[in-house]
């Protein structure tokens, strides 16, 4: 069975850093969304079950790091350069089985409960 859960959101001022920590087992590629009030959910990043394939958000990439760690069953987001719009509720995610290699939130079968991300300008 899929679990995920979050941790390491929090409150910075822009152009400061954050880590999002997902502790997750029973996965193959997870992913992590965000979704600010009154917009849709927006894919983040995604990383492959073995770590050596990543894909991002144009709107984050090279300002974000996605990695896990097999060994304790946690993935990673390193947050640098945060702006204000990144201001969100981020969450991880997986699918059942092989899935797709995809940031579609429709996707994704399995949601952690969220962890707020607020950045100030």
């Amino acid at each position: 069975q899929v679990q995920l859960v979050e941790s390491g959101g929090g409150s910075v001022q822009a152009g400061g850093s954050l880590s999002l920590s997902c502790v997750a087992s029973g996965y193959n590629s997870v992913a992590w969304f965000r979704q600010a009030p009154g917009k849709e959910r927006e894919g983040v990043a995604v990383i492959s079950s073995n770590g050596y394939r990543v894909l991002y958000a144009d709107s984050v990439k090279d300002r974000f790091t996605i990695s896990r760690d097999n060994t304790k069953n946690t993935v990673n987001l390193q947050m640098n350069s945060l702006k204000p719009e990144d201001t969100a509720m981020y969450y991880c995610a997986a699918q059942r089985g092989p899935g797709y290699w995809t940031l579609r939130a429709l996707s994704y079968d399995y949601w952690g409960q969220g962890t707020q991300v607020t950045v100030s300008s």
